[in-house]
């Protein structure tokens, strides 16, 4: 185990790491212009590298792999923008009559309870009070309108600095062809110390992938879904599925949202919104709760509350883009704990369960690693048949007094 022995200054010491902390959050928030391109062509260039990999062992030359890198990335960047900003433009032209549309489905609702509930002398939306906490007027229509116009703005801003992040996407590649040579210079003859950095790139490059891979069949599968229940916007939707497919948990329950608001608005059948809500149920179990865990495995993965918290932390940090990558940041932090010896701790705690062995058991934290099972001690080797225990055979034994005796 670690902390068992009491630190002479362990109140100075939390102080100081808290400070650290307040120091560091705010230069995350001073530094968000110049960190949230960063980040986004990091991300860009970790999942573009094996393509870059693959051509060079083709013998295809660094800069020509690195350009056929980047224009894969700007060609489906410019697909994902222009379909997203055609659907977009649609919903804001016809936004105010679904909300009217929303206004009547509510009021026939509350209506029907009223008078359910009537019968039973209870009159529950009576007050005005009650009314105000209903959905509609606690979002307002302007409310709506007025984030769809944000989120245009923000794509508008995000194609502004598309040049940006494709520069330094383009840059770190032609870093990342020569960090081995590096990595080899720096480390020496200390394979350790190389093999755990290219341990750490590894695993958020599977992470990364693995994410980016679910999270398209995921949005493939929705949009199809979208489009067989009648549903308008099915690419809109499929897009929303598949950004919201990098948030676990909470943003598969964001992303259904849509799909169902607009069954209850074109369809107008309660039965219709469950069936949508239960395609919606099925695919993400399909691909979140199946088929990503068992590509990932265990390690790979993040408590709730933790993705919760990363979700506001980076959402307030960077705004609407931090929040869509709050989950894979925690991650990369997660997996930069696991490789660092005195930090691991960390990484448990922030892990979806604690380590366990094949057989269920709760693995000890020790300093050789997360979770790692101790050797057992070899059993003490029974004593010699046919002589006195602690004596070999052959061997001869002194008299002692007994056996004058």
């Amino acid at each position: 185990m670690i902390y068992d022995r009491s630190e002479r200054f362990a109140g100075a010491r939390f102080l100081w790491i808290l400070a650290t902390g307040v120091v560091v959050v705010w230069g995350l928030q001073f530094a968000a212009p110049v960190l949230l391109p960063a980040a986004l062509a990091l991300f860009l260039a970790v999942l573009t590298f094996p393509l870059v990999s693959l051509l060079r062992a083709r013998r295809v030359p660094d800069g020509a792999a690195i350009g056929l890198a980047v224009l894969l990335v700007v060609g489906l960047a410019s697909l994902l923008i222009l379909g997203a900003t055609r659907a977009l433009t649609e919903l804001r032209s016809v936004g105010q009559r679904y909300l009217f549309r929303l206004e009547e489905i509510q009021a026939a609702w509350v209506a029907s309870l009223d008078e359910t509930l009537g019968d039973f002398g209870v009159q529950l939306f009576g007050e005005g009070w009650i009314r105000e906490f209903l959905p509609l007027n606690l979002v307002g229509p302007e409310r709506f309108l007025d984030f769809l116009g944000g989120t245009a703005q923000l794509g508008a801003s995000l194609l502004a600095q598309a040049f940006i992040v494709v520069l330094i996407m383009a840059f770190i590649l032609a870093e990342m062809t020569v960090l081995p040579g590096k990595l080899e210079a720096i480390f020496g003859d200390s394979i350790r110390g190389e093999e755990r950095v290219q341990k750490v790139i590894r695993e958020i490059q599977e992470y990364l992938g693995i994410k980016t891979v679910i999270s398209l069949m995921t949005g493939l599968a929705i949009g199809g879904w979208a489009w067989f229940m009648g549903l308008d916007f099915p690419v809109l939707l499929g897009l929303i599925g598949f950004f919201l497919n990098y948030i676990p948990t909470v943003g598969s329950i964001i992303a259904s949202i849509p799909g169902i608001a607009l069954s209850l608005i074109i369809v107008g059948t309660l039965g219709h919104a469950l069936v949508v809500a239960f395609g919606y149920f099925v695919i993400n179990t399909i691909f979140g709760s199946i088929l990503e865990p068992n590509l990932m495995g265990r390690r790979l993965g993040l408590s709730t509350l933790v993705v919760v918290l990363s979700l506001v932390f980076w959402g307030w940090t960077w705004g609407p883009v931090g929040a869509l990558l709050s989950v894979p940041l925690t991650m990369v932090v997660k997996i930069f704990l696991e490789n660092t010896q005195d930090l691991r701790w960390v990484a448990v705690l922030l892990d979806k369960r604690a380590p366990t062995s094949e057989l269920g058991d709760i693995l000890p934290l020790t300093d050789d690693g997360v979770g790692v099972i101790p050797p057992e001690r070899e059993p003490e080797p029974p004593p010699p048949t046919g002589g006195v225990a602690g004596m070999s055979r052959g061997e001869v034994r002194p008299l002692t007094e007994a056996d004058r005796i």
